[in-house]
């Protein structure tokens, strides 16, 4: 059989898993790949109508990933990949605009063109938080720069007038005096590709799971582990003492409920072509261990 594939996601407790040997300790026979790190954020390089949906069509290689919960919902239920409900996460995500902008209130954002990734968590959530105070139609994102690490630097240089940003990008717009104009906080869903074993499945959470309780104890003394997500050329402006713990893993079931919601919210906004998000159903498109 062959080992488990395990991939970092922009967030710290793979790394601190791996580091303290909770998955070894898990008994889990694995192989830790560096994508992020080795690749200096290439792929990230993508820009247009391109982001998290098309990277699940092209498909992923390691056995449990994630994205957001929306982009999750429609991949699944396409039959794309299975949605793992056993956990979900929540990553902090924000609007951010420079310093010196006019844009003082989140409706000051009306007809302003927000940088955020097609199809991909900061697209749905801008849209979420930003309705409260903005027809959707006034609501203008951008998809040109690309997806995080690419948006991220594009924004800093200056060549976007407002852009969503989640995680360690939101950190470090925040440290370098970006200012935030609204939180728009967001799920991200799991997904098992291929048909890993199910006990391989439990020994990775089990090992996750006593990474984010050092998190929670401790986040300064795993804050670094940002670096090792981030392209090279950012290191010398991150001071990751000031960072907070980022994407936070919730182990409670992603619920029809909250599925069922989510794709109806999907749907009214259109964000895929009608007739083109699959059919909904719950029961085929999610995976749970919990009685198995």
């Amino acid at each position: 059989m062959s080992k488990f594939v395990i991939e970092p996601h922009f967030r710290l407790q793979e790394w601190v898993a791996e580091e303290k040997g909770y998955f070894r300790v898990a008994g889990l026979d694995y192989e830790f790949k560096e994508f992020i790190r080795s690749t200096d954020g290439a792929h990230h390089d993508t820009v247009g109508k391109s982001g998290a949906f098309q990277s699940i069509e092209k498909g992923r290689t390691s056995d449990v990933t994630c994205a957001c919960h929306w982009t999750v919902n429609v991949a699944a239920s396409k039959g794309l990949t299975k949605l793992y409900a056993d956990v979900y996460s929540v990553a902090p995500s924000a609007v951010f605009v420079p310093a010196n902008s006019p844009i003082k209130t989140p409706a000051d954002l009306a007809g302003v063109p927000i940088s955020v990734g097609y199809q991909s968590g900061s697209h749905y959530s801008t849209i979420q938080a930003l309705e409260q105070y903005i027809p959707v139609d006034q609501i203008k994102l951008s998809f040109d720069e690309g997806l995080l690490f690419h948006r991220m630097e594009a924004f800093l240089d200056g060549k976007a007038q407002a852009a969503t940003l989640f995680s360690g990008p939101y950190y470090l717009a925040e440290q370098l005096g970006f200012r935030k104009i609204i939180d728009n906080t967001f799920m991200i869903a799991t997904m098992l590709n291929g048909d890993p074993d199910p006990e391989d499945v439990r020994k990775y959470f089990q090992a996750l799971k006593r990474a984010q309780a050092d998190i929670d104890l401790r986040p300064e003394r795993y804050t670094h582990f940002y670096k090792n997500e981030f392209p090279e050329r950012f290191h010398s402006v991150m001071d990751t003492r000031r960072w907070g713990p980022g994407e936070r893993i919730v182990f409670e079931p992603y619920s029809k409920e909250i599925f069922g919601e989510s794709f109806s919210w999907i749907a009214s906004h259109e964000i895929f072509k009608p007739g083109d998000m699959g059919a909904g159903n719950y029961e085929r498109s999610v995976v749970s261990l919990t009685d198995a």
